[in-house]
């Protein structure tokens, strides 16, 4: 399934195979953390980026302007809220599909978890500190409700 479909098919996600959402959620996240690097990627270009900043790439921090700084360290965040959104998708998937199908309101979350992060990243480009407070919180209750669900589903099996 490509990327505009799963889009297309959100109700089917929601509703269909209880392990889909979860898997997307996975694979979703490590593409937001892919997708980070482009601005960080801009962000050094912008601040004559050279083959001799490889030897020490946080060295040319101060070089980069505000928002590259900002992508900087949106990317570093990504990184950070993928090691904890992974783990609580694997013990949701581990969990098992009755506990996924009784509670659509995991769906729900794993998938907005990405979207989540991929507006944590405008708004901190951006400089909106409100907007980046409110998608960091609502990401990180996402993956708090995947843990939650799972633990719960684990230990009452």
């Amino acid at each position: 399934m490509d990327l505009p479909l799963l889009f297309m098919d959100l109700p089917l996600l929601l509703t269909g195979e209880p392990k889909a959402p979860l898997a997307w959620s996975l694979v979703l996240s490590g593409a937001v953390v892919i997708l980070s690097l482009v601005p960080l990627g801009a962000g050094r270009a912008s601040a004559d980026f050279t083959p001799a900043d490889l030897a020490a790439p946080r060295a040319m921090f101060e070089r980069l302007p505000a928002w590259g700084q900002r992508a900087s360290w949106a990317h570093q965040n990504c990184f950070e809220a993928f090691t904890l959104h992974a783990p609580a998708c694997l013990l949701c998937l581990l969990a098992g599909p009755a506990m996924l199908a009784a509670s659509p309101l995991l769906a729900l979350a794993a998938l907005l978890h990405p979207a989540l992060r991929l507006a944590y990243i405008g708004a901190y480009l951006a400089n909106q500190p409100l907007l980046r407070s409110l998608s960091w919180v609502g990401a990180l209750l996402c993956t708090a409700l995947l843990y939650t669900e799972g633990l719960k589903a684990l230990l009452h099996a």
